[in-house]
């Protein structure tokens, strides 16, 4: 009985080592041809010890009705666009660069949409906000999420006057004003300014600087409610280009919202092949 034991034993092992199997190897998947473990879709890397994570931004984006954005290049190591030691601050619509990027600037504060705010943290689209005082004061507070969200503050005057028609002390006023009250409500002195309707003069200028400014954004293509205005004869995106838009409600949009405006610009943007940078990273 032992020799017969033995014997079925011994041609058990050899059975096992000729086809490769083991206990162990039984319950174990099959090795991948290319040498690692092939993750599952929509996951992450699946690399050794790393969990595997779905990538939330299409459904974020589809929330919108809107197609991903693609990542924007990093930020250039120089800034293309500084204000020189003793020179004036530079005037600027645009961005000298060859990335497809264009960069979105909001201005007034009037409409203080809620879906909006989510609509923001969702997509997580860089913004730069041009706030003029008259138009945020009754609630400062709506602007305060997308302060937290990393969405730059920027000065657009207390009144809203044109400035080119006030002397120079009073465009002053107007400006470093204004950069008083948004440091005092939102913690960092803003960097860049927006004249009312584009309108500016040398006074402006001098006023900008004297207020500690580092630039004057104008823009090269403004969103209205369903189409864009452009400058140039081509009605392109350009890389670089900056475009204005405004903080408008359902009266000014005829009946359609904040949201609904800022997803049509999104796919204007990205139907040109273009995607949104951060201002901010640029001046």
């Amino acid at each position: 009985m032992k020799k017969t034991l033995a014997l079925w034993a011994a041609l058990t092992a050899v059975a096992l080592f000729a086809t490769g199997c083991t206990t162990a190897d039984a319950d174990a998947p099959a090795a991948s041809t290319s040498g690692s473990v092939t993750p599952s879709a929509g996951t992450g890397t699946g690399a050794p010890g790393v969990p595997a994570t779905r990538d939330p931004r299409p459904a974020a984006y589809a929330k919108w009705g809107l197609k991903p954005l693609a990542p924007p290049p990093a930020p250039p190591a120089k800034k293309p666009v500084t204000r020189a030691a003793g020179q004036p601050v530079p005037v600027v619509s645009d961005i000298a660069t060859d990335e497809k990027i264009v960069f979105i600037t909001i201005d007034d504060g009037a409409e203080k949409d809620p879906e909006f705010l989510a609509m923001m943290r969702d997509l997580k689209v860089p913004v730069t906000m041009f706030l003029t005082d008259s138009a945020i004061r009754a609630d400062y507070r709506y602007f305060d999420p997308l302060v937290a969200q990393g969405h730059g503050v920027a000065n657009h005057t207390l009144t809203h006057p044109n400035l080119r028609t006030l002397s120079a002390d009073a465009q002053r006023r107007e400006i470093c004003g204004q950069q008083d009250r948004l440091t005092a409500e939102y913690g960092k002195r803003p960097r860049l300014f927006r004249p009312p309707y584009g309108n500016w003069n040398e006074a402006t200028r001098a006023a900008a600087g004297q207020c500690g400014l580092d630039a004057i954004v104008l823009w090269r293509e403004s969103m209205q409610i369903q189409n864009m205005q452009y400058q140039r004869g081509d009605r392109k995106l350009h890389p670089g280009d900056i475009i204005l838009a405004h903080f408008r409600g359902p009266s000014e949009l005829k009946g359609r919202t904040m949201t609904q405006m800022t997803a049509n610009l999104l796919r204007h943007i990205q139907e040109q092949g273009f995607t949104v940078a951060r201002l901010e990273d640029y001046l």
